[in-house]
């Protein structure tokens, strides 16, 4: 359980420290409350994971479902932080928006989480698939380097450590059984950590300047401040997080084959949103599910919601321990990213097999797909695509996730139930083909 749980924290680490040291530089913090910033996302990203697996009253899914900072909200909260003449306001703005936006979807989710009855296999089995396609190129990047701006970013040493760590994955998936093939992605991570050491690629600077006892002291920063234009931005996201949370809740609930139902997905919502209004109370930020752990329950197949929580308790513990969470952050970031393509892929894997439950063989739901496929697609491929709308449609429109999900939602709702097209048996033996089944 241990062991399974760590792995779960090595998957989700970098997304979980990445946006307190985006926002953390963008306000100019020093190393030490950069440090305590960092440690403060892990602590109450541990709580929301208890929160979600473990659960109270009507408050949980109590599925194997991570929570940690989401990454939508670090566009916004730099805005925040470029709009504020004092930056040392800006974090006390940005908890403020925080706690409101979470507050207010706490008390939507009832109306929020009826949309499950608009999530056919054709909707969930795309929003599945774009899901993993989406997390593909923090993958990718991973396995580049740390810094875009580095000379060895992207250098044969560093995709070879990439392409080692997933071959040794790989090797271990195939030729071992029972336990080793369990914590593969551990193994993997640790052989590719070693493996870096020669290459001057593993730092173990952070585990020697960290300090070993931390608490993360509430309104460390100061106490919330409201501002009306910070509170819009955050529910916005709020609502973006709420969404890919719905697809995520999908997607684990026919990886561990329990379908979430409606209360399932409220009750999810309902830690999601709590968790969010809560995380700023000890100076961390919006909290929302981690698909790249999706990836993990389904390639492991271990499916016990108290493996996650014990991944939430390391959380908690490297919170209040700094010197615990930098061991993780040892790992190179190309190591990162070999373990990433195995993860995310098998995420993008369920989905195409959720897809083919989907009555493929029907024209109408192939338009669906191909169409929401598309648009999900669109801020990977065209990362410019939206450039010219406002910032608060950006949000919006630069996650694949929730564009794909809201077209397949409204396309399928068009096709299949509101009428004015081909009739919803007509089925092709070709995508795409104009004729019915029938005439061949």
């Amino acid at each position: 359980m241990a062991t399974s749980g760590l792995q779960h924290v090595a998957a989700m680490y970098a997304g979980v420290v990445a946006p307190p040291l985006i926002v953390g530089a963008a306000v100019g913090l020093t190393p030490t409350e950069l440090t305590f910033l960092t440690g403060a996302c892990l602590f109450t990203a541990g709580l929301a994971t208890f929160l979600q697996t473990l659960g109270i009253w009507k408050i949980g899914a109590r599925l194997p479902f991570v929570n940690g900072v989401t990454f939508a909200g670090v566009a916004p909260m730099i805005a925040v932080v470029n709009s504020t003449d004092d930056k040392s306001d800006a974090l006390p703005v940005i908890f403020g928006a925080v706690i409101v936006a979470g507050v207010l979807g706490f008390f939507a989710v009832p109306f929020f989480s009826k949309a499950v009855r608009f999530f056919p296999p054709v909707v969930t089995g795309t929003v599945i698939t774009l899901i993993g396609i989406s997390l593909m190129p923090v993958a990718f990047g991973w396995a580049q380097g740390p810094n875009p701006a580095a000379d060895d970013y992207g250098s044969t040493t560093n995709l070879g450590l990439a392409g080692a760590t997933l071959v040794v994955v790989l090797l271990l998936r195939r030729f071992t059984r029972g336990f080793v093939k369990q914590i593969a992605v551990l193994l993997g991570l640790v052989v590719g950590t070693l493996a870096a050491i020669p290459f001057g690629a593993t730092d173990f600077g952070p585990v020697a300047d960290a300090a070993v006892v931390g608490f993360p002291t509430p309104f460390h920063f100061g106490a919330p401040q409201f501002q009306l234009a910070a509170i819009l931005s955050m529910c916005v996201v709020m609502v973006v997080s709420m969404t890919e949370s719905t697809a995520d809740m999908l997607a684990l609930g026919e990886i561990v084959e329990r379908p979430a139902d409606e209360r399932t997905i409220a009750a999810g919502l309902r830690a999601d949103t709590l968790g969010s209004a809560l995380s700023p109370l000890f100076n961390g930020f919006m909290c929302s599910a981690f698909a790249q752990n999706i990836g993990l329950v389904a390639m492991t197949r271990i499916r016990s919601r108290y493996v996650v929580a014990t991944g939430g308790g390391f959380l908690v513990l490297m919170g209040l321990c700094p010197m615990a969470a930098s061991l993780i952050a040892v790992v190179p970031r190309p190591v990162l990213g070999g373990a990433g393509v195995v993860l995310f892929g098998s995420v993008a894997a369920s989905g195409i097999q959720t897809l083919v439950k989907a009555g493929l063989e029907k024209d109408n739901n192939v338009l669906i797909v191909a169409v929401s496929l598309a648009v999900g697609i669109i801020p990977i491929t065209a990362p410019e695509f939206y450039h010219a709308f406002p910032e608060t449609a950006k949000i919006i429109l630069d996650s694949g996730i929730s564009t794909g999900c809201v077209a397949a939602v409204a396309l399928n709702l068009v096709f299949n139930h509101l009428g004015g097209g081909r009739a919803a048996d007509d089925e092709v033996t070709a995508p795409m083909d104009p004729r019915p089944a029938s005439v061949h």
